[in-house]
């Protein structure tokens, strides 16, 4: 099972990491969790740099792939030589976006008449893309969903571990990096 995060340069470092450390939390043989990146490194939007794990060409076909957030989105967005190399196919992987990556599956037509969740800068320029924009934290329908805000990244990685692994699995991730005091919560 591999998950592929989307992890661009200017990325925001709290969708990205804390991500993929909920979704590193299922122990499981096969259990795969990349930052995949157009190039070898990104530098975030506060000028941490991380390694690449997996290239883009390898989100095509993991089975699941979650679209992160950062400053240089509408640029991604509007780089059509970039944004040709991203291939999903809701059909067979399942799809999340964060706050600005939002945008991102609108442009590549995966969001289509669903609406959807993003953060407030980027819930102009979604709308302008004729997505409706949820005011809520969280929302999947069938294979895709988006999350809206920062701290709204383990919801999409809850969401991914229930729908591969089960309810308990993700519930265990969850209780692992909740505050002390609202673990049961």
């Amino acid at each position: 099972m591999h998950i592929a995060i989307l992890t661009f340069d200017g990325f925001n470092e709290l969708d990205s990491l804390i991500a993929l450390g909920v979704l590193n939390r299922v122990k499981r043989p096969g259990w795969r969790v990349t930052l995949c990146c157009p190039t070898p490194t990104v530098i975030s939007m506060n000028g941490v740099t991380v390694h690449a794990q997996s290239t883009l060409a390898e989100a095509h076909s993991a089975d699941a792939v979650i679209i992160g957030s950062g400053i240089k989105t509408r640029e991604i967005a509007n780089d059509a030589a970039l944004m040709t190399q991203l291939n999903f196919d809701p059909t067979r992987q399942l799809l999340g976006a964060q706050c600005s990556g939002t945008l991102l599956l609108a442009k590549l037509g995966l969001l289509g008449s669903v609406p959807a969740c993003t953060d407030l800068t980027t819930k102009p320029w979604a709308q302008e893309a004729g997505v409706q924009i949820l005011d809520q934290p969280f929302y999947a329908k069938g294979n895709v969903a988006t999350a809206g805000g920062c701290f709204a990244s383990p919801y999409l990685a809850a969401w991914i571990i229930a729908r591969l692994e089960g309810p308990e699995a993700a519930a265990n991730a969850l209780h692992y990096v909740a505050p002390v005091g609202e673990k049961e919560d």
